[in-house]
């Protein structure tokens, strides 16, 4: 499992990196709604930068003022270290209660329903996940 997750990781970090304009995040419709670069910044549909992940699971914004971590367990931290959520290895997305709001799925961006809110194809899981607390 372990071996499979790390393989699945790096391919989805490569293809990330190929994409240097970054990975275009829609919504159910596929309107555009935003892009992740393989740099991690995170823009709007206009281009215009909102924020930024960093490779230590800092999470800044526009004015690089951190609003976030992501843990490697998946623990997901508000900017005074406070947990605020989870995010699991199968892609379920908890509250602090962990209470399920959300999964990553396929490149899909769903919630607690199963119900696709978004599509992050390309994008790197956590990153994905974080959206929903904070973007």
């Amino acid at each position: 499992m372990v071996m499979k997750t790390r393989i699945l990781l790096t391919l989805v970090l490569t293809m990330a990196c190929a994409n240097a304009f970054g990975q275009k995040i829609t919504d159910a419709s596929y309107s555009t709604i935003g892009y992740i670069g393989s740099d991690g910044t995170v823009q709007n549909a206009n281009y215009s930068t909102i924020g930024h992940f960093y490779l230590d699971g800092t999470v800044k914004n526009a004015n690089y003022q951190t609003i976030g971590h992501i843990k490697s367990d998946g623990a997901v931290q508000n900017a005074n270290y406070q947990i605020v959520g989870y995010i699991k290895s199968d892609g379920t997305v908890q509250n602090a209660n962990y209470s399920t709001i959300g999964h990553i799925r396929d490149g899909k961006i769903q919630d607690a329903g199963y119900r696709t809110i978004a599509h992050a194809d390309g994008v790197k899981a956590k990153w994905a996940a974080y959206l929903i607390f904070f973007w």
